[in-house]
């Protein structure tokens, strides 16, 4: 989603000075911040064709995945041993995923909804007494997770099956970047949802169906565990690399002692790994780009503002924090809307943009003909093709 937004923010700034090349290893693009309500719905998260978006931003697209960047040629190398050249590179890639723990089920999106759907269904069936969902240590956006124990916790109501929930997390709060208003109603969903806190608590979880948690080592049986993903530096080679693998970048996105490279998005350094965080870090950079290509624009420094949509299974909760300490009223939080589209991935042209183009799939292929009678007028007709229609 980052180098979606970089190049609109290239489309919009610098038409006429930059072609836009977006490297990608998949056909797809994928909204991964829908993937949660797949355990529950069974229907799958929304695949766009990336031939399709590089076409309409006006970007030429090459499939491929990258493999080193070479400064001093300016190039990158893809796996398959081709070489791109480059005058500016904007960095993407976004930042791997691994289990935490060994004995807990890690939902890292559509690749684990499957086994989250089994959890549910043995939680409808009255197998499962009791589920804890774990943030782990260091995990830098735990969203998914609550939206996961909310959702869980919701379905096992419908079907009157008796669980018990947990929520385990490092936090001092549920959501306390977003101020004590937002937590005390998160806190409230939860209780009413009857899935219990315990907040300023980390987990280790040494076997199937235990639970010891920190401080204090206290032992708990558990019969589930749910658990978020912990990321990893991509540690690209040919690129700097912090202790943990995470490119250091400046707040252009100007990967540091490294010339004509941005990179933006969970593979940089900054501490908080969320999509719209990403897509304000590429607008940035793509400023920042356009500038050097010989646009007359005003580069403008990464300002991180956090918007999050919690989706409860209900009237979804949205909450927005200025992280960058310059206004005087930096939480906002409440069930109307604090942004618009109302995208789950505030993107400031990126959510526009893929909003415009589900519009045009949902309205199907048009096509015009002209039908000509026997007397030679001709009647425009429009008909749209029902097979063009995909699901919203």
């Amino acid at each position: 989603m980052a180098a979606l937004e970089a190049a609109l923010t290239l489309r919009e700034h610098a038409p006429a000075h930059v072609n836009v090349t977006l490297v990608a290893p998949g056909q797809d693009y994928v909204d991964r911040a829908s993937s949660v309500h797949q355990p529950f719905s069974r229907r799958e998260a929304e695949h766009l064709p990336l031939a399709v978006l590089a076409r309409d931003m006006g970007a030429n697209l090459v499939s491929g995945a990258l493999e080193r960047v070479v400064p001093d040629e300016r190039q990158i190398v893809l796996r398959d041993g081709r070489r791109l050249g480059y005058d500016e590179l904007i960095v993407a890639t976004g930042a791997p995923r691994a289990p935490a723990y060994e004995h807990a089920l890690t939902f890292r999106g559509s690749r684990d909804a499957e086994a989250m759907h089994g959890l549910v269904e043995d939680i409808e069936d009255g197998y499962v007494d009791s589920v804890a969902f774990v943030v782990p240590p260091r995990v830098a956006w735990s969203l998914p997770l609550y939206e996961l124990a909310l959702m869980t916790a919701r379905r096992a109501y419908d079907t009157q099956a008796p669980t018990r929930f947990l929520l385990i997390t490092p936090e001092p709060a549920p959501f306390a970047l977003f101020g004590s208003e937002a937590s005390r109603h998160v806190s409230g969903l939860l209780e009413a949802a009857g899935v219990e806190v315990r907040a300023a608590t980390t987990a280790e979880v040494p076997s199937c169906g235990m639970l010891v948690l920190h401080p204090g080592g206290k032992v708990l049986a558990c019969e589930r565990v749910v658990a978020l993903p912990t990321v990893a530096g991509p540690a690209i080679p040919g690129l700097p690399s912090d202790v943990d693998g995470f490119v250091p970048v400046d707040a252009h996105g100007a990967v540091r002692g490294t010339p004509h490279v941005h990179a933006v998005g969970d593979a940089t350094n900054f501490p908080i790994k969320q999509g719209g965080l990403a897509c304000q870090q590429a607008d940035a950079a793509g400023r920042s780009v356009a500038a050097a290509a010989g646009a007359d624009i005003e580069p403008q420094p990464f300002r991180p503002v956090l918007r999050a949509q919690l989706r409860t299974g209900g009237v979804p909760y949205f909450m927005r924090a200025d992280l960058s300490g310059r206004t005087g009223d930096p939480v906002e939080s409440g069930s109307q809307t604090l942004w618009w589209p109302p995208a789950k991935i505030a993107g400031r042209r990126l959510a526009p943009f893929l909003a415009a183009h589900r519009r045009r799939q949902a309205e199907g292929i048009r096509r015009r003909f002209v039908m000509t009678p026997a007397d030679g007028e001709g009647t425009e007709r429009t008909v749209m093709s029902l097979d063009s229609l995909r699901p919203l």
